[in-house]
């Protein structure tokens, strides 16, 4: 596990969604997968997926959990609510002058709240509407009017208004600000945006046709 982490850093976001702390020393990724409570399978496919190339896989992968799947998913809309996304907030108040009267600096903070308050929307969605309807997949229920294509029909991206937000931080905001910080709070944002373009990857082209599985069996 160990040396799979070295090899891509990025992995560490994969470790903490499926609830694996550090300081598993030598152990093999079966190994620490057991010992974390992990069901293995799953753990590999998510990696596997998010090393590939464009991220693409060609048919539905034997051996996913849909209910560890789930779990990943959800304990990444935590973190992108709960963590990411107000440190971030954090750091563009700290980088930018709010006390003085600053046009552009207003308009930051007014685009990223309403990013905020659209990606918080979108995971409230999933997560109170799409996971119920998995769950009750699972335990063998055919929920009527609703099926997992209307989802994927309308997962929108959200990343419109954050590449707005980095266009004006970019182009617009004057250059007495504190560089350093700004540049670091910037690259946060490119971070981020990348992390959640993963994660709809995965929700994409790994839990949608999971569920569309699930439905052929419900039938």
């Amino acid at each position: 596990m160990s040396d799979l982490i070295c090899d891509n850093y990025a992995l560490l976001q994969v470790l903490s969604r499926f609830g694996v702390a550090l300081g598993f020393g030598d152990k093999t990724v079966k190994e620490v997968c057991e010992m974390n409570h992990v069901d293995c399978d799953t753990f590999l496919i998510v990696v596997n997926f998010l090393g590939e190339e464009g991220n693409r896989i060609q048919d539905h992968p034997k051996g996913l959990s849909v209910p560890a799947l789930m779990d990943y998913l959800k304990r990444a809309h935590h973190y992108f609510l709960d963590f990411q996304l107000p440190t971030i907030r954090r750091k563009l108040i700290e980088a930018i002058d709010c006390s003085r009267e600053d046009e552009v600096a207003f308009l930051i903070i007014k685009f990223f709240d309403a990013y905020v308050h659209e990606v918080r929307k979108h995971m409230e969605y999933e997560n109170e509407k799409v996971f119920v309807y998995a769950d009750k997949l699972l335990r063998g229920e055919r929920p009527a009017g609703y099926n997992i294509s209307v989802f994927a029909r309308n997962h929108d991206q959200i990343n419109a208004k954050l590449t707005e937000l980095k266009n004006i931080i970019i182009k617009y905001y004057p250059g007495d600000a504190d560089n350093r910080l700004l540049n670091a709070t910037l690259f946060d944002i490119f971070s981020c945006e990348e992390d959640l373009d993963s994660h709809n990857r995965v929700e994409d082209y790994l839990f949608v046709p999971a569920i569309m599985e699930l439905e052929k069996e419900a039938k």
